[in-house]
């Protein structure tokens, strides 16, 4: 699926370029990506100017239609794909999520205030720093960062626990306004089939944590999936918790060895190989003394990972009869041009003209209100 540009009047000049900025007013937020597993990194030179052109971006969409805007621009893989490509990034790689958070992070370092969003997470160890980074920012606005912090935890937990599609987590990214609003970009991957799996999340699609919370997720097809975010896993996730909170440890532990002993059907998608009762019992027991009321609240508890909700879906099914949801929830793939010479390679004055022109048409935009052209002007004294 090609992308669409939309001539909006500021980019008028941009577009005249052929750079190709796709700036949709209503996104779709739909849609799967085919992202193959790329190691190094990005070149310092590509990177440098990545940074500054998304910086430029970012300035020209909260102008033009606020931060919130913003959010939901990134929740929608098909603008974030784009953006990657404009941006000089190759749309074959899953480098594209880590590159193109990175440069948006570090691009918009210091303009948080003015723009009115901020940037949280990264890749690997990174991500782990996310709830002090979240906090660290609402310090700054005298916030309560709780909910937020709740929020990135429990995106993690869903996509790595409650969705067990085969990919292992390993970049969060946490965008979020002064308002509490946020959007979660996050990727995993899947070293068997060598491809990267995007995640996408949005505040204000999100009714329930824990019922079809995404706004897309982007990946090369994996097959089966344990779904437990399903809307069809409803009864799944009720009878879950209430065996998680209501069954003793041992009659939980006797299931699970009576269960190891089976040959699941042949359609079964969970595998019993790394399911250990033993080691499961200390979680069960905890399950037991804290009894969540919900399986959201079973899903944040501590200790609680794939292999405890892989055991209890199981036991829900075999012994209860309520069986979770196996479809993956990707659906579709697209793709765009990009970085490693295709569809042609960067040409690196042709990109720092990008950059000139966009903040060029950004200072010549008519706002239309005092204090928004005053917050421009102040983001240009930072970066002249």
């Amino acid at each position: 699926m090609s992308h669409q540009i939309y001539n909006i009047p500021l980019f008028q000049d941009i577009i005249a370029l052929g750079i190709g900025i796709v700036i949709m007013s209503q996104p779709t937020r739909t849609g799967v990506a085919n992202l193959p597993l790329h190691y190094g990194k990005a070149p310092r030179w590509l990177f440098e100017r990545m940074t500054k052109l998304a910086r430029e971006i970012s300035i020209a969409v909260v102008s033009e239609f606020g931060p919130d805007e913003m959010l939901r621009r990134l929740s929608d893989p098909h603008w974030f794909q784009a953006l990657g490509c404009v941006l000089g990034w190759d749309w074959h790689s899953s480098g594209t999520t880590t590159t193109v958070c990175g440069a948006l992070k570090e691009g918009t370092k210091g303009l948080e205030s003015d723009l009115g969003f901020y940037v949280a997470g990264g890749k690997g160890k990174t991500s782990r720093q996310t709830p002090a980074q979240i906090t660290r920012h609402c310090e700054h606005l005298s916030k309560d960062p709780a909910p937020l912090v709740y929020a990135s935890r429990m995106a993690a937990k869903v996509d790595s626990v409650a969705l067990q599609d085969g990919y292992q987590l390993y970049h969060h990214t946490f965008v979020f306004t002064p308002k509490g609003d946020w959007s979660v970009i996050q990727q995993g991957m899947n070293e068997q089939n060598r491809y990267a799996r995007r995640y996408h999340w949005l505040s204000e699609g999100v009714r329930d944590f824990v019922c079809e919370p995404h706004s897309a997720i982007c990946s090369q097809g994996f097959g089966k999936a344990l779904n437990m975010v399903a809307s069809e896993s409803t009864g799944a996730r009720q009878i879950v918790t209430k065996v998680a909170a209501g069954e003793k440890p041992e009659k939980l532990i006797a299931e699970l060895r009576k269960i190891k002993s089976l040959t699941l059907p042949a359609h079964h998608y969970l595998s019993l190989d790394d399911l250990h009762p033993d080691r499961l019992e200390k979680i069960f027991l905890s399950t037991y003394e804290r009894k969540p009321d919900d399986f959201e609240n079973l899903l944040i508890l501590e200790g609680v990972g794939p292999a405890t909700i892989r055991a209890l879906s199981l036991i829900s099914e075999l012994v209860y009869g309520i069986a979770p949801s196996f479809r993956d929830p990707a659906r579709y793939s697209f793709a765009h041009g990009g970085k490693d010479g295709i569809p042609y390679p960067v040409d690196r004055k042709t990109y720092d003209k990008s950059i000139e022109v966009l903040a060029r048409a950004v200072r010549k935009a008519k706002l239309g209100y005092r204090e928004e052209m005053e917050a421009l002007r102040r983001l240009h004294t930072v970066f002249p």
